[in-house]
This record gives structure tokens, C-alpha cells and sequence, in this order.
């Protein structure tokens, strides 16, 4: 463990980085190599390989790759629009503490983002999302923060209640489990990210995974121009190329690559053994702020076996408290900052009290599987040296 000292220069010190991405190099050299040897680098055996493995894993029954979770979330909202005869500005409830993505994507397809605040796990309100149900609500999007449920299974309730399209924004959620159960099986559609800093780490890509078989054989439509068979399918299924083929509808190129499924199909196999180690050093931290009434940390549900991509507290002094751990050498992030406090969502200002006073008072500590004990250690006693 190093000591600060202000006579010293920056360079004398270690950093302790937010997030640090670990790959497992030799084994994602070796699957990358199969690709470039067979010279098939784009949608094709390694994306169908890792769909296959994925399911597997979670024991969701459809899965397609992608190219990031936020192209995910925009074919959701574009998919059930066009299906169910969804009208422009028709609403969706969603959260105002969430990274831009998720809101951007339902103005992506046409529609409202109407905003419900948040509760002590940063998660949607059931309380809030009901005051804002109407004959324009035709969807939810629930954002697992940090990898955590929340009160995932009452807006679940509340979502068959009222005939709502439920959307599991599963970026952080990648390993979360609920009574032994990977999440994702009872929503309407589970969109998960494969980002570079995400638990299960690739470049950039990601997986939606519809519960109906229809949406998933359309949406893989949708991901290849709307073309109705993708280049592998013409190639293997023949042996030839066969350049036949109709375009159904508009779509986009969003489909992931083989080179990105070549490493998610690596890291997936330690996800678990890397999520656990995730939550040890939670507990850790926990350790040491349980009884200190300076800082809180963001609970995580009962019964939630959470990914634990983030692991948060609040602190009355947010931003004083940052720039002190960055003369530290430590650099925390912020998870994330109220969306209504950005031009486009403006028109919600001030009606997520919750969400607002998070904003000003979460700060994400360093949590990679890069970390030691003594780098948790150090990291919470200069919270709690400066935190008030």
C-alpha cells in the first residue's frame, strides 16, 4: 500500500482506476485466430457459437449478438412498436438515473419517455411507475443498476396488470441471479452489454434476448438490412454463395461480429468466478462503512445474487469527496447523472425528487478484478477521511 505525500510528485504514485477491463489473452488470441484462419470475421460461426452458449448460461430460450446493448434497446422499442400499432409519442415509463442510452432509444423509435423516480436501490419505483400509467403507456424499461434488481418483481406485477411491455435493460446484469435464477426469462425482451468495462468484457457488442420466437426471428432481420437470410446462412446452408435473396423491411446494420463473439465466448466461461470475486469486494467495502452515517452504500435486494458491476454509496459532499480521492490517485465515477438535467429530457425536470437527490450524491468506487484487499482498504479510508 502506498502513502500520499504532497512533497511528492504525481508519478511516485499508483492509481486506483474505476474500472480496469481483464481478458484472458491467450484463449481470446487463440478463438480470434480460428476466425482470421477460417477468414470469417463478421456474423457467422463464433456470433451462432456464443448465442448458443449464451442461452445455455442463462437459460433464456432466444438470444441474438449484437453490436452494443444500446442498438438492442432501439430494435425493442422499434419491434413491438411496428408490431402492436404503437402510435408516435405513445409513452414509456423509464428511469431518470440511468446512462443515456436507455432514454435515447425510445426516442430513437418515435416514442415518450415518461419518467418514474427511483428508490433506495437506484431502481425503478413501483409506488412512482403507477401514479404514471395511462392509455398511452405501452411499455417499461427497467434498468438493473450495478447489477442489482431492485423491485424488479413488483414492476413485473404491475407491467402484466396493465398489459406494459416489459424491457429489462440488462447492461450491468450479466450474471445476476434471483433465488439461484438468471434474470432476463420473464421479460417481454432482455437486452445485455458485452462493453469493454462490462463484467463480461469484449470490445463493444452485446445480446437481446426476446421471449417470443417471432420477435427473435424478426429482429435478426432487422440487425442484417432487413435482408431475410444474413451472408453465413446463404454460404452454409449451401455451400455456395447464393446472392437470391428478398428484403422484408428497413432495417439496420446492428448484428455483432465473429471477433467479438470470439472473445465473449472466452470471458463467459469465467463470468461466474469473476462476478464472485466482484462481490468480495463489496463485502470488503461494506466492512468498512457499515456504522458510519457519512457514507451509505446503495443495498442490494434481497435475494438478488447481483453481477455487482458497480458498487455505489452516497455522501453529502459528492464532488468535494471525488477531487480528494483524485489527489489520491483514486478516480471513482459517477453512475450517473439525472437525465432530465440534459436538454432533450428537460421537460421532466423536477419531477423525480429521488433520482435528483441520487444524482448529487452517489459516487461508484473502483470495483475490477484487478483490485487487492489493500486496494480496498486504502480507497475506503480516504472516504471516510474526507467523506461528511
Amino acid at each position: 500500500m502506498w502513502t500520499y505525500d504532497k512533497q511528492a510528485s504525481p508519478e511516485d504514485f499508483m492509481t486506483v482506476q474505476l474500472f480496469v477491463p481483464s481478458f484472458r489473452i491467450e484463449e481470446c488470441l487463440s478463438e480470434i485466430r480460428e476466425c482470421l484462419e477460417k477468414g470469417w470475421t463478421g456474423l457467422g460461426f463464433k456470433t451462432a457459437e456464443f448465442e448458443t452458449a449464451w442461452k445455455n448460461y442463462t437459460g433464456l430460450p432466444h438470444a441474438h449478438f449484437l453490436n452494443s446493448n444500446t442498438v438492442g434497446l432501439h430494435l425493442a422499442f422499434q419491434l413491438f412498436k411496428s408490431k402492436y400499432g404503437w402510435k408516435d409519442d405513445d409513452e414509456v415509463i423509464t428511469t431518470p438515473l440511468t446512462f443515456v442510452s436507455t432514454n435515447h432509444a425510445i426516442l430513437y423509435a418515435g416514442l415518450k419517455p415518461v419518467f418514474a423516480d427511483v428508490d433506495e436501490y437506484l431502481c425503478l419505483d413501483p409506488d412512482s411507475v403507477s401514479k404514471l400509467i395511462t392509455d398511452k403507456t405501452k411499455a417499461l424499461i427497467f434498468v438493473g443498476m450495478g447489477g442489482n434488481v431492485g423491485r424488479y418483481q413488483k414492476i413485473l406485477e404491475i407491467c402484466r396488470e396493465h398489459d406494459i411491455k416489459l424491457v429489462l435493460d440488462a447492461a450491468h446484469m450479466s450474471g445476476t441471479r434471483v433465488n439461484g435464477k438468471h434474470v432476463g426469462g420473464d421479460a417481454d425482451v432482455s437486452v445485455f452489454s458485452f462493453q469493454a468495462v462490462k463484467n463480461l468484457p469484449t470490445a463493444d457488442s452485446g445480446m437481446i434476448c426476446f421471449k417470443e420466437a417471432e420477435d427473435d426471428e424478426r429482429v435478426r432481420k432487422l440487425t442484417w438490412l432487413g435482408i431475410n437470410k444474413d451472408t453465413y446462412a446463404r454460404t452454409a446452408a449451401q455451400g455456395a454463395y447464393k446472392w437470391m435473396y428478398d428484403v422484408e423491411e428497413v432495417g439496420h446494420k446492428y448484428h455483432g461480429n465473429s471477433i467479438m463473439a470470439a472473445m465473449a465466448i472466452v470471458q463467459l466461461k469465467y463470468l461466474d468466478i469473476d462476478n464472485s470475486f466482484r462481490r468480495q469486494l463489496a463485502v470488503w467495502y461494506h466492512r468498512h462503512f457499515d456504522g458510519h452515517n457519512r457514507v451509505t452504500v446503495v443495498p442490494t435486494a434481497k435475494g438478488c445474487e447481483s453481477a455487482q458491476h458497480l458498487l455505489q454509496i452516497r455522501v453529502k459532499n459528492r464532488d468535494v469527496l471525488m477531487l480528494a480521492l483524485n489527489e489520491h490517485g483514486v478516480y471513482p465515477g459517477v453512475h450517473y447523472r439525472d437525465n432530465t438535467d440534459y436538454r432533450m429530457y428537460a421537460y421532466a425536470a423536477g419531477t423525480c425528487p429521488n433520482a435528483a437527490a441520487a444524482s448529487k450524491e452517489i459516487i461508484s468506487l473502483p470495483l475490477h478484478l484487478r483490485m487487492s484487499k489493500a486496494d480496498v482498504d486504502l480507497v475506503s479510508e480516504l472516504v471516510l477521511k474526507y467523506a461528511q
